[in-house]
């Protein structure tokens, strides 16, 4: 046999040292696609999602919910995940190290991202997630403000992509009998913002109408039957609500700004959380707040001043101290610019007033935090978000409404705290801003996070009574 020119056998070692790599290559794919294939525990309450007719503006009353089995996620997931626009790829979130099992309702998108106006296809009802070119956008404005159920539910959906870099606090689990809550999608407030008007001949709102079909889901499942719905997660943030069908679903854990216009029946700090509003005035970084020489004005109002019930004393204050020279109070909206205006006013403000309205919260509060404006805080009946996990008093001065109201009482007390105290809320302003942050995808100690430690926090402490409860089942009898 004659032997292979010298080209040949470069040229065939060659192709020999590149398919032993390509080879190597697909046995290290093979390997990672393993790990997350069907064997994982990606729920498939997200891969097993239901056909929808996204047909929400002519939602009829009776329609039932009734799921159905379309194409599963997980096997559109691995041509779609990686498109352009990815978010930044992480470690994926082991469900066995999570704080909290969460389970998701799969409804029908009317009742979520359907109220963006999002269509989706005919086999999704979620957007994926892990494009943030795909991601709805949340309206602004006043809209904005009550956008929480937006942002638990992005962050749940984006625990079954192992691309997203998020907190492993909460993810998502495939059955309900493995889960610590069940989680309940319903965008609420939006629902309330943009649909509780009567449409056309219509007799009931479409706010109202989605509440009624949710109500009878919930009845009609095993998983609220089986405690009665006290393992349920209903976010309801604004004020407004969920009025319809609060009442009948009472027992679950309601993620809400204050209980100013629940009945302590239905909503009580013992079973239910407290979440902050979004901010809408721009957050400073914590090296581009200004000091306290920057700050040229002692106390700062602008908003709403002529208010019913608990909110009076927004009036009775603004007569008292509108003439001080180092004082900014006048009405504002977010209308015309009033959040560049109140942005602007805040961070040049030593302390920004957040008193209470028609509801003991606003979003003022929180506004004042991503300002480093020492927040000082006039409602007697406030509850904070995460409070049993924050001293509010390190970074925020209360006052009693009814020392208020009383004459030269605000002013002297807020002049007479010295720099170097107003420097150390300051600093813990700057320290603590972040856990009142709403962003996707979320992070450590944000305000998502913080909302699901919460949740972990009162699933512990109810479960805790239960086995306290429990101490002496057995007893003889006489």
């Amino acid at each position: 046999m004659t032997s292979m020119p010298e080209k040949g056998v470069f040229i065939s070692r060659s192709l020999s040292y590149i398919f032993a790599v390509s080879i190597l290559f697909l046995m290290l794919s093979s390997s990672i696609l393993f790990q997350f294939g069907d064997n994982s525990l990606v729920p498939r309450s997200i891969y097993e999602l239901i056909i929808v007719n996204n047909t929400s503006s002519h939602i009829k009353h009776d329609d039932p919910i009734e799921p159905k089995s379309p194409p599963s996620l997980f096997s559109s997931c691995k041509e779609s995940c990686f498109e352009s626009n990815p978010i930044k790829p992480a470690a994926f979130c082991d469900q066995s190290h999570s704080l909290l099992k969460v389970f998701m309702y799969d409804l029908p998108s009317e009742f979520h991202f359907g109220l963006l106006g999002w269509k989706g296809d005919r086999n999704r009802i979620w957007p994926n997630v892990s494009n943030l070119s795909e991601i709805p956008k949340y309206p602004g404005g006043l809209n904005l403000q009550h956008s929480i159920e937006y942002w638990l539910t992005l962050d749940l959906l984006s625990s079954v992509y192992p691309n997203v870099s998020r907190p492993c606090t909460a993810t998502l689990v495939q059955n309900s009998s493995q889960a610590d809550v069940i989680f309940v999608p319903f965008f609420s407030s939006l629902s309330y913002n943009r649909y509780s008007k009567i449409q056309g001949n219509n007799k009931l709102s479409m706010d109202k109408t989605l509440q009624e079909r949710l109500v009878q889901y919930l009845k009609g499942r095993d998983e609220w039957r089986r405690l009665g719905g006290k393992d349920h997660i209903i976010t309801a943030h604004h004020p407004n609500s969920m009025i319809l069908a609060r009442k009948h679903l009472g027992s679950a854990m309601f993620v809400l700004a204050d209980f100013g216009r629940y009945p302590a029946r239905i909503a009580n700090i013992d079973k239910d959380i407290i979440a902050p509003y979004k901010h809408v005035v721009r957050r400073l970084g914590a090296n581009d707040s200004p000091s306290f020489e920057e700050r040229p004005v002692l106390v700062f109002f602008q908003g709403a001043i002529f208010r019913k019930d608990g909110g009076m004393i927004r009036q009775k204050l603004y007569y008292l101290i509108k003439d001080e020279k180092d004082v900014h109070f006048t009405f504002g909206s977010i209308s015309s610019g009033g959040a560049r205006k109140a942005s602007r006013g805040m961070t040049s403000s030593k302390f920004c007033l957040n008193i209470a309205g028609d509801t003991p919260s606003s979003n003022r509060l929180f506004d004042a935090i991503a300002s480093h404006c020492v927040p000082v805080i006039v409602s007697d009946e406030i509850e904070l978000p995460f409070e049993d996990a924050l001293d509010y008093s390190k970074f925020s001065i209360f006052v009693r409404a009814s020392d208020a109201v009383k004459k030269g009482y605000l002013l002297k007390l807020l002049r007479g705290i010295q720099r170097d105290k107003w420097i150390e809320m300051w600093e813990r302003l700057k320290q603590i801003a972040l856990r009142f942050e709403y962003q996707y995808p979320s992070q450590h100690d944000d305000a998502v996070d913080m909302i699901w430690q919460s949740v972990h926090r009162k699933v512990s402490s109810v479960q805790n009574k239960a086995y306290r409860r429990n101490r002496y089942q057995y007893q003889l009898d006489g």
